[in-house]
């Protein structure tokens, strides 16, 4: 008698058989023509994001991009569009296969064509045949026949839209699923190097015209101080000449006030000999680095320009009490006499006309301190930093400068070694001060 088997045996044994008698799984071969093309695909995708990032410039990006583009799709056509920065409309900016002249001129607003519909929708948008497909925007010039099928692919990068990427080929047919996906996976590659490589791009372009507007400037100002040392030196014969013939048929007392007057004028042409000298050092970039920095009376510098200035200060009190001792500072003393032109210009300009101005000057430490101030309401708290950035005037409907005094002053104080600043006066105002270091 025959032993029944068990039901674990049963089962086991109608399983083994059922195993037996099913088709093996659906899997791909090691090489299987799908996956050897998986691994090409995986293999170009690496080349391709190491030729993007060795790529030298904005163009040699974008070439690069439309090549190894045409080569791994297997396609006849490659184009690439970006979006305008206003996001309207969408511009060549390379291609394989169609003129590569029309780079830059040929442009979709965004919805028009198959292009135009890929950036509008932000999805894949493919045609069979162009020729047929009225929804196709045949740019003429640029767009030849021949070409029939089309797969557009949105470019975007942090979900913004940077562009489109097309693909076209001779033949008519529809592009395969692994084909939409493998341009896919390009275009979510190129987004974002797209995106910063122009940006990129885009700044070394505003650097360029930033040197290129530079340099037009210094030439110009080479040019303009060059020019001035003629008529400078013309003034100064004729003020010669004027005082000459003046002194000639006056008394004695005359002729004295004449040369006064003679000393005062070539001073001041001398100061804008130097100012030239300055200008020009400034344009040759010597200006800064140029500025001495030796030992000076600074109680003999500000009664120099006290002196130089009483013409301009000549309508309102000057109160300067020199120290009998000398105060040593180290710096650039010609520079230094010209910030504390530019300050006391400032308060001839802006302070009231009734108020006095105030000088005066001592040593906190290792600095000789300088304080300029008059008795008017000063410049409001607020503005202390303003005033000494280029172009800010406060008060424009009494300006008659650039806006540029104060911040040439802070630039020549930094530039040897000393500091400009305002704080408060204790009476209600504001003063300026100026510090070097002392000898």
């Amino acid at each position: 008698m025959t032993a029944k088997p068990s039901r674990s045996e049963a089962a086991n044994t109608a399983r083994s058989a059922a195993e037996k008698a099913a088709p093996p799984a659906a899997a791909p071969a090691p090489h299987s023509p799908a996956a050897s093309g998986r691994v090409k695909q995986l293999a170009f995708l690496h080349e391709f994001a190491q030729l993007l990032t060795e790529a030298r410039d904005w163009d040699e990006l974008m070439r690069t991009l439309v090549d190894r583009t045409t080569a791994a799709i297997g396609v006849e056509v490659c184009s690439c569009y970006l979006l305008d920065r206003d996001g309207a409309r969408l511009t060549l900016t390379a291609t394989n296969g169609l003129d590569r002249e029309q780079v830059g001129k040929v442009s979709l607003a965004v919805g028009q064509g198959v292009t135009g519909r890929a950036a509008q929708t932000r999805q894949p948008v493919m045609s069979r045949d162009v020729t047929d497909d009225p929804q196709f925007s045949w740019v003429r010039g640029f767009d030849v026949h021949g070409l029939h099928a089309m797969l557009s692919m949105p470019l975007l990068w942090n979900q913004q839209l940077v562009g489109v990427l097309n693909v076209q080929t001779t033949a008519v047919r529809d592009f395969s699923p692994d084909e939409v996906d493998f341009l896919g996976t390009i275009a979510a590659l190129l987004g974002g190097l797209v995106e910063k490589g122009r940006m990129q791009a885009e700044a070394a372009a505003q650097l360029d015209r930033l040197s290129q507007l530079d340099a037009a400037r210094a030439e110009l100002l080479a040019v303009v101080t060059h020019e001035l040392r003629t008529p400078l030196a013309v003034v100064r014969a004729y003020v010669d000449l004027l005082a000459d013939a003046a002194a000639e048929y006056s008394g004695e007392e005359r002729r004295n006030q004449v040369e006064t007057w003679r000393a005062g004028t070539v001073d001041q042409i001398s100061r804008l000999d130097r100012l030239v000298d300055g200008i020009l050092a400034s344009v040759r970039g010597e200006g800064l680095t140029g500025l001495r920095r030796d030992p000076f009376d600074v109680v003999a510098a500000i009664s120099g320009t006290v002196g130089t200035l009483a013409l301009l200060l000549r309508t309102r009190a000057v109160r300067w009490h020199p120290p009998n001792a000398q105060l040593i500072a180290r710096g650039d003393e010609a520079r230094f006499q010209q910030v504390l032109e530019q300050i006391l210009d400032n308060e001839a300009k802006y302070a009231p006309p009734e108020e006095a101005v105030s000088i005066g000057v001592w040593r906190i430490g290792d600095e000789v301190h300088v304080y300029i101030t008059d008795d008017g309401p000063g410049v409001p708290i607020g503005d202390w930093e303003a005033v000494f950035q280029p172009y800010v005037r406060l008060d424009r409907a009494r300006s008659r400068g650039s806006g540029i005094g104060l911040f040439a002053a802070r630039r020549l104080m930094e530039g040897m070694g000393g500091r400009v600043w305002i704080e408060k006066n204790g009476y209600g105002g504001s003063r300026f001060m100026v510090a070097l270091p002392a000898e």
